[in-house]
């Protein structure tokens, strides 16, 4: 019984959007900023480009007003799951 159902779940066609992984813990707030309208877009941008860019923010590389501060809430795993998360998104 259990196989049948198991091949029944893998034949079966899942949109794209079923498996969407939830945003990791601060993605969503960053569309405060860079949402419409707002600062520079960065859904859909390349994920190395996103943490080198939120690394450089956070050693002062970059020059930022609230960036800089804003990185540093996060460990280096966040930001990384952060922007790959970002990089999937399409505005």
């Amino acid at each position: 019984m259990w196989r049948a159902v198991i091949l029944l779940l893998a034949a079966t066609p899942v949109s794209s959007h079923a498996w969407a992984a939830d945003p990791p813990p601060g993605a969503v707030t960053c569309s405060g900023c860079h949402g419409e309208g707002g600062m520079v877009a960065i859904t859909g941008r390349n994920a190395e480009e996103l943490t080198a860019t939120m690394e450089a923010f956070r050693s002062g590389a970059r020059p930022a007003t609230l960036m800089n501060r804003l990185v540093r809430g996060f460990t280096p795993d966040e930001v990384r799951a952060i922007s790959a998360w970002l990089s999937e998104q399409r505005s």
